[in-house]
């Protein structure tokens, strides 16, 4: 029996599913007791788990009001499971080998490759170090900025509680918030330094930390950014100015959401919405009160995602990329997708195609799913379905309302969502062996 387990966690792709899966249930488990939510209160284990499972897939919705339901002390296990998910459980583990001295392992190293989606085990603990420098660096100045800013509106020590955990929530793209009564950032929607200190964390955690480290170690050694960096930083910018246009657009008028607002607040609040589907799930205006069309066009942000190697969720930046010139190498008749005057190899437009498909096949059917076990609008589930899988958070209102089946279907979209369809596929799936031979070429029409 032992053998056949250890055979069976031989592979990356299952210890990091057997991983969250193991952090789930704790932090559930935690959850449970009697010191973690108000006394009025007894959560159901489901609601345990949603939560659990939300904060450690780093996504941000929730069946219970995390500013009121649950009491400090549930507040900090929340916390606490937001940055173990945010980081990866295996960079925690490593960090306290290097702070023990305790030499990493080979198989280790495998499984921060996939944890982290790199291409090699060279130089895997290094980038480690990197990532918990650049993450505590940027959570403490966030938390800072925030405490200062929420101390005009409240205790002392009630806005240092606040700002640490809304810096660590909105770094790790969590989108988990405390203020109360599901107001997420409502009541700050005009506030420029609330706004802006929400989207530079949001950013930051959404690049990846290997474009961190390339922005840092450009600087400094005066080198190039590598193609990975350029695509992730275009590509981010592009998504975060059209939406931003787009939203501030549909929204101008609406009467429910931004026309009582002023010209800066609009487009202040505009960027906000912009940025938070990159898989933050902070909302500054009523998203139910948002025209079909900005929930729609949310929703396929929220598809699309943060960036490889980030706290972020969605089939990623780099493979909407790669998408994208396939398309354009197609109509241009070239054989190969060409990004900055580097051809990309064809098995990374195969692994992009691939990733897509596996999404948007999943968000399908767990969307079929819902509108057979919720009685609610379509596009509020797909919505919903969308924000699980993208690992964002933002919600129409839909999530409160979930049955059982709902919740738990929500509950396997985050955690598809949070580890990658892929990742999940070559975990639950047999061991592929190489063929030694092709097949004969064969020809259909397409188009």
């Amino acid at each position: 029996m032992r053998d056949a387990l250890r055979k069976f966690m031989g592979s990356p792709p299952r210890i990091l599913v057997a991983g969250f899966l193991a952090i789930i249930f704790i932090g559930a488990g935690l959850l449970m007791l009697p010191f973690a939510h108000v006394a009025e209160h007894q959560p159901k284990f489901l609601d345990a788990l949603f939560t659990a499972t939300s904060a450690t897939c780093v996504t941000g919705l929730v069946v219970v009001d995390t500013g009121t339901y649950w009491t400090t002390a549930g507040q900090v296990i929340i916390l606490l499971l937001i940055q173990i998910g945010g980081l990866g459980f295996m960079t925690m583990s490593t960090l306290f080998a290097i702070v023990l001295k305790r030499r990493i392992s080979l198989r280790e190293r495998l499984v921060l490759q996939e944890a982290l989606n790199q291409t090699s085990i060279e130089g895997i603990v290094r980038l480690v170090r990197k990532v918990v420098v650049y993450a505590l660096a940027i959570e403490t100045a966030g938390s800072l900025l925030f405490a200062i800013r929420f101390a005009y509106d409240m205790p002392v020590g009630e806005a240092i509680f606040k700002g640490v955990f809304h810096g660590v929530s909105f770094f790790n793209n969590a989108g988990f918030d405390i203020m109360g009564n599901y107001r997420s950032l409502v009541d700050y929607v005009g506030d420029p330094l609330v706004n802006i200190v929400t989207m530079l964390l949001i950013i930051l955690g959404g690049l990846g930390f290997v474009v961190l480290a390339d922005l840092v170690e450009m600087r400094k050694l005066r080198r190039r950014l590598s193609l990975h960096s350029k695509v992730v930083l275009s590509m981010s910018g592009i998504l975060i100015v059209a939406g931003a246009v787009v939203i501030f657009i549909f929204e101008y008028t609406n009467q429910a959401t931004m026309a009582h607002l002023g010209f800066g607040e609009k487009l202040l609040a505009s960027f906000t919405q912009s940025v938070s589907p990159r898989t933050a799930g902070v909302n500054t205006v009523d998203l139910a009160g948002l025209r079909q069309a900005t929930q729609f066009f949310i929703v396929i942000l929220m598809f699309i995602g943060a960036s490889p190697g980030s706290t972020g969720g969605g089939i990623k930046t780099t493979t909407f990329t790669a998408l994208i010139g396939a398309v354009v190498a197609m109509i241009r008749g070239k054989d190969d997708v060409v990004l900055f005057r580097y051809r990309l190899a064809q098995e990374r437009v195969y692994k992009a195609l691939t990733v897509t498909l596996f999404a948007f096949v999943l968000v399908t059917i767990a969307t079929m799913i819902l509108a057979t076990t919720e009685d609610h609008p379509f596009l509020m589930i797909l919505f919903e379905v969308t924000s699980a899988f993208g690992t964002v958070g933002l919600t129409m209102g839909l999530t409160t309302q979930l049955t059982i089946a709902g919740k738990i279907i929500i509950i396997v979209m985050m955690f598809i969502g949070r580890l990658g369809p892929l990742t999940l596929t070559y975990a639950l799936g047999p061991k592929q062996e190489r063929k030694l031979y092709r097949e004969a070429e064969g020809k259909i029409i397409i188009g």
